[in-house]
């Protein structure tokens, strides 16, 4: 009944039927274990080694030459847990490490890029919170007056955040009467905007470049749904074609602000 238990210290199956038999039964010899466990005399005794090494079992020699065994106290079974417990958290340490190879390796493997979905106003600061973690700057096309009705608030904190850790945006956006005075407000040393035709370019959506990432943002009533793509070859596709829509509109000048 301490099998199944017992095994999660790292045991082999053998080895925990050992330890369940001695817990339950004093002064045994291998060859009685043998039996009651259903294994050979030659793997019992190997196992009996490796657990008196770990200092679960006791060997006691008698006068006729024949060892007996027995368990020691369960709690040397808790040190096995422990050093277990160690051992998983250098294994996750490493795993992290290894990890965004191992995702990059698969998508290149695959061909295929990495996609996630994300679903409501949560979902949405899920995927503006994602370009905080950029080492690119951030090239941006926004409806920001789908944004102030959608989303006043979260892009609040994202700004603030973006402020704090010093990351830089050059944007496109609507040339509107609500964006020019958006801006007056908004406007950063981190932050570069561009103006593009309402009537000519209209879009009620987000899209972000950064690193190998594209993330786009679509707001309306009936839904608020965010996509991220991790590509390198998507990324700078995109990023090409910012370029040229960059070089090709106005850009947005501060006035009358203090």
């Amino acid at each position: 009944m301490y099998k199944q238990i017992i095994l999660k210290a790292n045991l082999t199956p053998s080895q925990a039927e050992i330890m369940e038999f001695l817990y339950l039964h004093k002064n045994t010899r291998a060859s009685v274990i043998a039996k009651k466990i259903n294994r050979s005399r030659a793997i019992v005794y190997k196992e009996l080694e490796v657990l008196e090494k770990l200092n679960l079992v006791e060997k006691y020699d008698t006068k006729n030459k024949v060892s007996i065994f027995n368990a020691t106290h369960p709690d040397n079974l808790q040190e096995l847990f422990k050093q277990r417990e160690k051992e998983l958290q250098r294994d996750q340490v490493l795993f992290n490490k290894t990890l965004p190879q191992l995702i990059s390796d698969f998508k290149l493997k695959h061909s295929q890029p990495g996609i996630k979905f994300f679903e409501g106003v949560k979902g949405i600061e899920q995927v503006l919170n994602d370009t905080l973690k950029t080492k690119t700057t951030i090239l941006s096309y926004a409806d920001l007056e789908a944004i102030n009705k959608y989303l006043p608030e979260i892009n609040k904190k994202y700004a603030k955040k973006r402020e704090k850790y010093g990351i830089k945006k050059r944007g496109i956006v609507i040339d509107t009467p609500f964006v020019h005075k958006f801006l007056k407000n908004y406007f950063s040393e981190i932050t570069e905007t561009h103006l593009i035709s309402e009537k000519l370019f209209p879009f009620g959506s987000v899209m972000q470049i950064y690193d190998n990432k594209i993330s786009y943002i679509s707001l309306s009533d009936e839904n608020l749904i965010g996509i991220i793509i991790e590509d390198q070859n998507i990324a700078t596709m995109h990023r090409s074609l910012f370029e040229l829509t960059w070089q090709n509109t106005k850009k947005f000048k501060v006035t009358n602000f203090n």
